[in-house]
């Protein structure tokens, strides 16, 4: 599935500083659609070069990361259990700033 991925905020840093990734992500074995929830598993062991602890707390995103699916928060649209499809852009912003 074609996916874009953009990171903002200071996130992009813990992917070698690339902002905008346009991505190829496989279908979960077994599995007929693809969730929030398997792209954020593939996110940490695909494109986060270090620290993944800054991006996620468990199998989801840490508090203060606005996840945006084409645009919506993906609060809106079940968080983890969002599906995503082929073309859909997703969207990491930290809103966490030092000061």
């Amino acid at each position: 599935m074609q996916l874009t991925l953009e990171f903002g905020g200071g996130l992009e840093l813990l992917c070698d500083s690339v902002k905008i990734h346009s991505v190829d992500v496989d279908l979960p074995a077994e599995e007929n659609k693809l969730t929030m929830k398997h792209l954020l598993a593939w996110v940490r062991s695909t494109l986060i070069k270090e620290r993944p602890e800054m991006f996620m707390k468990g199998d989801t995103v840490r508090p203060g990361v606005l996840v945006l699916v084409n645009d919506c928060d993906w609060e809106l649209s079940g968080q983890l259990d969002t599906t995503l499809e082929n073309k859909d852009v997703v969207v990491f912003i930290s809103t966490l700033h030092g000061g």
